[in-house]
C-alpha cells in the first residue's frame, strides 16, 4: 500500500517548509523572500544553509543537501519518504488515503507496517505520562515530591517540565504499556526495558523521572535520579541507553522549551543538571540548556550554533555556568578548549558562593539567579585569571612563565580590538610594560597561524597547551596542513570547484583525458574536454557534459543509450526513488505519467559563475523555477534546446521543457513544479534545480520582478540569435560566386532584424 499522490502534495503544499527547518535552525532574512542560517548537515563557520519559503525548497551551497520539506524530514530524522509525509501528515491533522498497486485504495497499514520510530516515540510518550500520573498517585512517590519541593519546585513545576516517578515494582511499566499492544521488543529498543533471565523488567525502578525530548518536541528518553538508598543501582543518575531516537551526544535537556528564546535573544545558557535548568527558567532566564550524562561536546556545539545563528556579527553570547569547585574549574577549563568552535562570544558564569543555579535559586531567590548570568566574564578572562592563579607573580620566573602560558590565550582572541585590550590587561596582571607583552602575543600569533592551521580548520585550538608558545597544538592530533586543502575559506563541491565566502569559485585543474572501452567488440572512448561521450559499438551515441545531451528524446538524456548498459564506473539509477516509492502516477495533469529519472555520469563540471552567458542562462532558469508565472510563457516555451550553452544549465533547461514549460507551471504552487521539473530531470541535475530554486532574487515587487523575469528570458533568446548569425555571417563568408547569395544576405537580415526587435523588447523589460 502507498500513500496516494494527491495527499503527498497537500502534505507537502500545506506544511510551511520555515517552519519545520525553524525548529532546528535560527533562520534569519536573506534578501528577497529568502532565509539563511547554519546548515544542520555539516559544521560550519559561516551560513550557507538557504531557505525559500515560496518555492518551498532549501539548499546548502556547502554541503550541496537540497530539497523540498519532505526532503528536510528524511534527512534529519533519518526517514524513508512514507514515513517523512507520514510524520509531517500528523503535525497537519491530516489523514492519509492509501492505494494498492493497481490504484485501488485501501486502509491504513497495520501496526506492523507502521515505522518503529514512530512507535518508539508513541512508547516514549505514553512511558512519560505514566511517570507524571505515578508521580501524583503513587505512595512511594512522596520522596520524589519532597525531593522536588526541597529544592522550590512546586506542582506546576513538575508539570512544565513533565517530572515523573518511576514506581519501585520491577515490571509496572512494562505491564504497563504491554496492554496498550507494544511488543518487549518494542519496548527494549525504547530503552524502557530490559530483557532479563526471567524476562522483561522495567529499567527505572524507584526514581524520579525528568522526560528528555528533542528539538521538536518529541520525547526520546528519560533522566532518572536516585531517591531510595536501597537502590542497586549505585549511580545518582541514570539516563536511557542509546537507542534509535536517543544519543546522549545529540541531545541537550531542555532544548525544547529554550529553542524559540535562544533563536530570539541570540543566547544559551550551558548548566550542569536538569534542576538547574528547571531553576534557570523559572528565575526568567528561559535560554538554558544542559547535556545529558555526558560532558558538552562537538555535538552539542553544532545544535547550539544552529539554534543562536552563530555568525559573525550576530552578537550571539554562550554563556556557561559551573559549580566553583574543583570538578567546575576542571569542567569551565575544558569548554574554554572547545571556545574556537563558535563564532560567538564565550563566557563563564560563577558564584562567588560557589552554587550551582538550583541551590542559589533556592537560597537567595530568583534575582540572583539573573545576577549570575549579568556577572559572566568572558572565557578569554576566566582561562587568563586561572593561569595566573597557577604562577607566582612575585618573582621574575613566574610572571615569565605566566606571560608564556597567557601569550597564546591572548593570541587566540579574534577580535584584534578586543585582543589589544587583554595585551594591555595581561601586562597589567603580569607587572611588566606593554611592549614585550605585545611582541610575545605577536609571537604566539604568527606560530599559530604556521603550526596550527591545519587544527584550526578541523576544530582545534590553534597554539594552546604550549607553555613556550613556539607552535600549536592541532585539533586533529597533529595532522599538518596538506597540499589540497584549498583555499582559505573555501567549501569544497562536489565536483571538485572549491565555493567561497563571497560566492565566487575556483575551480580545479582539468581532468587527464580518461578512455573506455567496452567488450565483446562494442567499444567507444571518452572524448576530450567537455564533450564527453560513448559509442555503443552500433552507432548510437549518448552525450555527458556536452553542449548536446543526445539526440534521442529526454528518456535517453543522461550519457548513454539505453540499448546497451553504462561503462561500469557509472552508478546506477537508485531503486528507491522517494517520488515513485510513494506513488507511480507521476506529477502533472490527470493521466500524465513522469518520465523515469535517467542516469548521467555524476561528475558534469560546475557553471563558471564569472561566465556571463552562464549567468544570464542561471538567472533566467531561477525565474522559470521560482516565478513561472511572472515569466512570459511564449517567449520562454519557444527557446529551443540549442539556446542555453551552459551544459548543465540545458539540461536543466531540458528538464523544464519535458515538464511541459512554462504553460503547464502556469497557476501550480511553487513546491508541485520545482518537484515535477524535478522528476524529469536526471539524478545528477536534481540538486542543480534545487540550487536554482532557492537563489535569491533581485527584486520583491511583482512589477519588477516580471520586469527582470522578461528580461532575462529575452536575453538567453538573444544569446542564441547571436549564435546563428555569426553561423549564418560565417557561412555568407564561405559561399562561392555562384552560390545563392541574394538567399543567404535575405536570411541574414532577417536574423539581425529579429535581433533588433528583441533588443528593443529587453531594454523596455530591464530593470532600471
Amino acid at each position: 500500500m502507498r500513500i496516494r499522490r494527491e495527499d503527498v502534495e497537500t502534505v507537502r503544499e500545506r506544511s510551511r517548509i520555515e517552519e519545520i527547518i525553524g525548529e532546528h535552525v535560527s533562520l534569519r532574512p536573506a534578501g528577497v523572500g529568502a532565509l539563511k542560517g547554519l546548515c544542520p548537515f555539516h559544521d560550519e563557520k559561516t551560513p550557507s544553509f538557504n531557505v525559500r519559503p515560496t518555492v518551498g525548497f532549501f539548499h546548502c551551497f556547502g554541503c550541496q543537501k537540497g530539497g523540498d520539506v519532505i526532503s528536510f524530514v528524511q534527512e534529519i530524522d533519518s526517514l524513508s519518504f512514507a514515513e517523512a509525509v507520514e510524520r509531517l501528515a500528523q503535525r497537519l491533522g491530516l489523514e492519509l488515503r492509501y492505494e494498492d498497486d493497481n490504484g485501488n485504495e485501501g486502509k491504513r497499514p497495520g501496526q506492523e507496517g507502521v515505522n518503529q520510530r514512530r512507535r518508539l516515540l508513541e512508547a516514549n510518550r505514553m512511558a512519560a505520562q505514566f511517570f507524571a500520573e505515578q508521580l501524583g498517585t503513587s505512595p512511594d512517590a512522596s520522596i520524589g515530591r519532597q525531593f522536588l519541593v526541597d529544592r522550590g519546585f512546586d506542582q506546576a513545576a513538575a508539570e512544565l517540565f513533565g517530572v515523573g516517578f518511576a514506581p519501585r515494582g520491577g515490571e509496572v511499566l512494562t505491564r504497563h504499556l504491554q496492554g496498550r499492544g507494544f511488543t518487549g521488543d518494542e519496548l527494549v529498543a525504547a530503552g524502557l526495558s530490559g530483557q532479563g533471565r526471567r524476562g522483561l523488567y522495567d529499567r527505572f525502578r524507584g526514581r524520579l523521572i525528568w522526560p528528555i525530548r528533542d528539538v521538536t518536541g518529541d520525547n526520546i528518553g528519560f533522566g532518572a535520579r536516585r531517591l531510595f538508598d536501597d537502590d542497586t543501582i549505585e549511580a545518582k543518575y541514570l539516563n536511557t541507553p542509546e537507542t534509535a531516537l536517543y544519543k546522549k551526544s545529540h541531545v541537550l535537556y531542555g532544548v525544547d522549551l529554550a529553542k524559540r528564546e535562544i533563536a530570539k535573544s541570540h543566547q544559551v545558557i550551558v548548566v550542569e543538571g536538569y534542576t538547574d535548568v528547571m531553576a534557570c527558567h523559572l528565575a526568567g532566564e528561559p535560554t538554558a540548556v544542559a547535556t545529558c550524562g555526558t560532558a558538552f561536546a562537538a555535538d552539542h556545539i553544532r545544535i547550539v550554533r544552529r539554534l543562536i545563528g552563530d555568525e559573525r556579527n550576530s552578537g550571539g553570547r554562550v554563556i556557561f555556568t559551573f559549580d566553583g569547585d574543583a570538578a567546575g574549574q576542571k569542567a569551565a577549563l575544558k569548554a574554554f578548549e572547545d571556545d574556537q568552535r563558535f563564532v560567538s562570544q564565550t563566557y563563564v558564569a560563577v558564584a562567588p558562593s560557589g552554587m550551582d543555579p538550583c541551590d542559589l535559586r533556592l537560597q537567595q531567590g530568583n534575582e540572583a539567579v539573573k545576577e549570575l548570568i549579568g556577572s559572566r566574564r568572558p572565557m578569554f578572562e576566566f582561562k587568563i585569571q586561572s593561569i595566573m592563579n597557577e604562577v607566582d607573580l612575585t618573582t621574575v620566573e613566574g610572571s615569565v612563565r605566566g606571560l608564556r602560558l597567557a601569550a597564546p590565550v591572548v593570541a587566540g582572541i579574534r577580535d584584534e580590538v578586543i585582543r589589544l585590550g587583554y595585551a594591555v590587561k595581561l601586562a597589567n596582571m603580569l607587572g611588566m610594560e606593554d611592549e614585550p607583552v605585545r611582541q610575545a602575543i605577536d609571537r604566539a600569533q604568527r606560530d599559530q597561524r604556521a603550526g596550527g592551521a591545519a587544527g584550526a580548520v578541523n576544530g582545534g585550538r590553534p597554539g594552546q597547551g604550549r607553555e613556550s608558545g613556539a607552535g600549536g597544538r592541532r585539533g586533529d592530533g597533529g595532522r599538518p596542513p596538506r597540499r589540497g586543502d584549498g583555499p582559505p575559506g573555501g567549501v569544497r563541491q562536489a565536483d571538485g570547484s572549491w565555493l567561497m565566502p563571497d560566492g565566487t569559485y575556483i575551480l580545479p585543474p582539468p581532468e587527464p583525458k580518461r578512455e573506455w572501452k567496452g567488450k565483446g567488440g562494442k567499444g567507444g572512448g571518452w572524448g576530450e574536454g567537455d564533450r564527453q561521450r560513448w559509442n555503443n559499438g552500433e552507432g548510437k551515441t549518448g552525450y555527458a557534459n556536452n553542449n548536446s545531451y543526445g539526440n534521442n528524446g529526454f528518456g535517453h538524456q543522461g550519457g548513454w543509450n539505453d540499448h546497451e548498459p553504462p561503462p561500469d564506473d557509472v552508478p546506477p539509477p537508485p531503486e528507491d526513488e522517494p517520488a515513485h516509492d510513494a506513488f507511480d502516477s507521476g506529477f502533472g495533469q490527470p493521466g500524465r505519467s513522469a518520465a523515469p529519472r535517467t542516469s548521467m555520469r555524476p561528475n558534469m563540471n560546475r557553471p563558471n559563475r564569472t561566465d556571463p552567458v552562464a549567468a544570464i542562462e542561471r538567472q533566467a532558469l531561477e525565474c522559470m523555477l521560482q516565478v513561472p508565472r511572472l515569466v512570459p510563457p511564449h517567449d520562454a516555451d519557444t527557446l529551443s534546446g540549442e539556446a542555453f550553452q551552459t551544459p548543465a544549465y540545458r539540461a536543466v533547461h531540458d528538464a523544464i521543457r519535458a515538464a511541459g514549460g512554462m504553460a503547464e507551471a502556469t497557476g501550480m504552487a511553487g513546491p508541485a513544479w520545482v518537484t515535477m521539473v524535478q522528476d524529469y530531470a536526471p539524478d545528477v541535475v536534481v540538486p542543480m534545480i534545487t540550487e536554482l530554486a532557492v537563489a535569491p532574487m533581485p527584486a520583491d515587487r511583482e512589477e519588477e520582478m516580471a520586469k527582470y523575469a522578461a528580461s532575462m528570458v529575452l536575453k538567453v533568446a538573444e544569446t542564441a540569435l547571436l549564435h546563428r548569425i555569426g553561423n549564418l555571417r560565417s557561412r555568407v563568408q564561405m559561399m562561392a560566386p555562384d552560390d545563392d547569395m541574394a538567399a543567404a544576405f535575405a536570411e541574414l537580415v532577417a536574423a539581425e532584424n529579429e535581433r533588433r526587435a528583441l533588443r528593443d523588447r529587453i531594454n523596455g523589460s530591464s530593470l532600471e
